[in-house]
């Protein structure tokens, strides 16, 4: 490390060996790593990690099989690791362990990780829900409401919130913001469920991750390795890809530009590489290319691990400048396809054909090309890559559990927090418009009440009016009665005058 170089393994070209080393200088240049399963990617990846470490440089790595959490371990002396540092002339090798700290999106190998919705943002949630473009429009619209209103999104609850926010106010969010349709967010809703299922909710919340606890240094300098536990991670591909894209964004937006350092503030391994180009859409490779191709100035250097260099776009592919290729087998039109990419990349050596060679590598054998002096790659070296210092294999849960326990941010992320954001907010909104209903319609009740008692009043005085004027009371129908009475006797005895009158008149007139 005296020299600013990391010491990847030794070529054996005709004239005399050749050490291969990785200028530090230019490793913020970014890097690939490719070969078939069980050639030694991953040692490979070991060995670099420990070498930037060495070298003050802190690293992140996702550890896909288990395997690579032995770099917080000391190596046990065997004969074919010692044998092979003594064919490539590392006279110094010994064995050691490494700083490291664990991580594991499911808190259960290590600290959780969290990012919160906001900050992931919808285009990389769109990718993470597999939305497709009139969905993702709509979830634009969703965070463009949720900054507009104030609200804070920060776990899966809050979208699913706001979600059902957005669909009681279709109507009115239509004139502002454009068509809202209930079934697309209906869709959004059943893939949140999805990725609530594979764990999702799980990774949204806080603490959210403060990135500068990924670039921590000990106390005599060297670069803390930070390795995330990817092995149960990968049953669920897309969470896996898009949490590494975010990472590298968050990288991205938040350190500062420091130009070409003397050596990186950080080295970002992405293992399975593959899984973050598999059917992306153009605006996310964009974003990925964006993303390698200006990280660098942030003192970042992003190294792609992957059984296949067809994997990476072209766009992607040309930006990576130091190159460790493992064999590659080429059976198939596509395998001759790959072995013919990944052998066109590098600096032709004419000692050998790199086509055939890359066919024809053991395990532990690699091409390695790296960049010069102002970054001209050099001449592609078949090459034997030292062993580790570090152990091979994978840490015992009881070794991992007292790592996890010591470690520089243990209590930092590891009780989950929930403070008033959207949720609280809307829910809280709703009760009260809830109740303003409820207000509502009781005083309308009320007056209806009041409404029907008045008219039950109006109708009972209008009959009982009626009713008096048709009824009669006692001493009425007496004096009634004895008026008829009067009335009868006086018309009969002026009838019986009346007729002796008559009478009496005709007897005269005989």
């Amino acid at each position: 490390m005296a020299d600013g170089t990391i010491f990847l393994g030794t070529a054996f070209p005709e004239e005399a060996p050749l050490r291969q080393v990785l200028d530090l200088g230019l490793a913020n240049r970014h890097g690939l790593v490719t070969g078939a399963t069980g050639t030694g990617k991953t040692v490979t990846l070991q060995i670099m990690a420990e070498g930037f470490s060495n070298a003050g440089v802190p690293v992140f790595c996702a550890d896909v099989k288990g395997d690579l959490s032995g770099i917080a371990a000391k190596g046990t002396p065997r004969d074919f690791l010692i044998e092979r540092a003594e064919k490539i002339g590392f006279d110094d090798y010994g064995f050691d362990d490494f700083p490291a700290i664990f991580w594991d999106v499911f808190g259960e190998q290590g600290h959780p990780i969290r990012t919160t919705v906001s900050e992931m943002g919808p285009l990389l949630l769109s990718r993470l829900m597999d939305l497709n473009e009139t969905q993702e429009g709509v979830l634009n619209i969703a965070f463009r409401i949720a900054d507009d209103d104030g609200l804070l999104l920060l776990d899966m609850k809050d979208l699913r919130e706001l979600l059902i926010h957005l669909s009681d106010r279709t109507a009115e969010i239509k004139t502002t913001y454009g068509n809202i349709s209930t079934a697309s967010i209906g869709a959004i809703q059943r893939r949140l469920l999805v990725l609530e299922e594979q764990g999702g909710e799980k990774f949204f919340g806080e603490p959210a991750l403060d990135i500068r606890d990924l670039m921590r240094t000990t106390r005599d300098g060297r670069g803390m390795i930070n390795v995330l536990a990817a092995d149960k991670l990968m049953h669920s591909p897309r969470l896996y890809a898009t949490f590494l894209l975010w990472l590298m964004s968050e990288l991205f937006e938040e350190l500062p530009e420091v130009g070409d350092p003397e050596k990186p503030g950080l080295v970002f391994f992405f293992d399975e590489a593959h899984l973050l180009f598999d059917e992306a859409p153009k605006a996310l490779l964009e974003k990925v290319e964006q993303v390698v191709r200006l990280i660098r100035s942030k003192g970042v250097g992003v190294y792609f691990v992957t059984q296949n260099p067809l994997d990476v776009p072209d766009s992607v592919l040309s930006q990576l400048g130091n190159r460790v290729q493992h064999a590659l087998r080429a059976y198939t039109p596509r395998e001759r396809k790959a072995v013919k990419t990944a052998a066109d990349t590098f600096r032709p050596n004419p000692a050998f054909d790199a086509f055939e060679v890359i066919t024809q590598l053991g395990v532990g054998e690699a091409l390695v090309s790296t960049l010069e002096k102002k970054g001209i790659p050099s001449i592609v070296q078949r090459t034997l890559i030292r062993p580790p210092s570090s152990r091979l294999g994978p840490l015992e849960d009881e070794e991992r559990g007292d790592l996890v326990k010591n470690s520089a941010v243990y209590g930092l992320y590891d009780e989950a927090q929930d403070r008033e954001s959207a949720y609280e907010t809307l829910r809280r909104q709703a009760e009260e418009k809830a109740r303003r209903e409820e207000e509502r319609r009781r005083l309308e009740e009320e007056e209806e009440r009041r409404a029907e008692e008045e008219k039950r009043r109006s109708r009972e005085a209008r009959r009982s009016s009626r009713s008096s004027r048709g009824r009669q009371t006692v001493t009425e129908a007496a004096l009634k009665s004895v008026v008829r009475s009067m009335s009868s006797q006086l018309g009969r005895r002026l009838g019986r005058e009346l007729v002796r009158g008559i009478l009496g008149g005709l007897a005269r007139g005989r």
